[in-house]
């Protein structure tokens, strides 16, 4: 079965070198770590370019989806099929020699992944180590979590020794309490200056649901407001943990318009602020 996508286009017009900063592909032939962490749907690249032309989208980020594990292929397979506009973010095994991740950095790679929902592939005590290896590379470490894991990993994920990427607006889930530790303590790493949040899959902590999405929308309205510089924006297609229904990609990015209201704001996260975490030319 097809991923059918919907004609519409997105009301914001997307800036020359608009990027999505996180999306999987899935290709029969390669093997699957696991079947939960498969979507539903078909979401092969093909699929995905028409998204892409939809949106208007120049650049993409291929997330190595948790399915395949540690076997990188899939991802490596369809940057190469995109080009000199693809970059990607690798599961990489911590007993790796330097001459993979040398070999990944050559391919396109330029960050870590550490997806800590459901089942992980890596563990949470292999982080530091592993961001200490692929920051020589320039690389970043990605993670997402759930939001009490960020505050009871504070002092690691400040430690890192290389940029961190926070998924998914933290996967927060508002309302948020009156001093919540997670909000406050992603608060404190972007203020800190080396953590990029990605405004992205707004569903994962939504409670006032879609199509607005309102209330992960005001977080993200404070950590644009916060740090324009820093964030970044993705579809998260093709949304693997939505079982039905998956949402509109060009809802999704017209969101980026309220989220963003300022036309440099907007242009910084789609088009500077992933050319430079990512080594696009700007």
């Amino acid at each position: 079965m097809s991923h059918d996508v919907p004609i519409s286009a997105p009301r914001l017009r997307a800036p020359a070198g608009a990027c999505d900063t996180h999306m999987h592909v899935y290709e029969p032939g390669y093997p699957v770590r696991t079947q939960g962490s498969f979507p539903a749907r078909s979401a092969t690249l093909a699929d995905y370019l028409r998204v892409k032309q939809r949106l208007g989208l120049a650049r993409t980020v291929v997330v190595q989806a948790g399915a395949y594990g540690t076997d990188n292929r899939c991802a490596l397979d369809a940057m190469a099929r995109l080009g000199r506009d693809a970059r990607g973010v690798a599961i990489v095994d911590p007993g790796a020699p330097e001459a993979e991740i040398e070999r990944l950095s050559k391919l396109g790679m330029r960050g870590i992944r550490y997806h800590m929902v459901r089942s992980p592939t890596l563990s949470w005590e292999s982080l530091p180590e592993m961001a200490a290896r692929v920051a020589a590379f320039g690389w970043h470490a990605q993670v997402q979590c759930e939001p009490h894991e960020i505050a009871e990993r504070e002092k690691m994920l400040a430690g890192l020794p290389c940029d961190l990427v926070i998924d998914h607006v933290a996967r927060m889930h508002p309302p948020l309490a009156h001093g919540d530790a997670g909000w406050r303590v992603l608060r404190a790493l972007v203020d800190r200056g080396r953590c990029w949040v990605k405004l992205s899959a707004p569903y994962h902590g939504s409670r006032s649901g879609p199509p607005d999405y309102a209330d992960v929308g005001a977080l993200a309205k404070e950590l644009v407001r916060a740090a324009p510089e820093r964030m970044l924006w993705a579809t998260n297609w093709p949304h693997p943990s939505v079982a039905e229904n998956p949402p509109d990609d060009a809802g999704l990015l017209d969101l980026l318009a309220e989220w963003a209201p300022d036309e440099a704001a907007t242009h910084k996260i789609l088009v500077f602020n992933p050319a430079r975490l990512y080594g696009f030319p700007v």
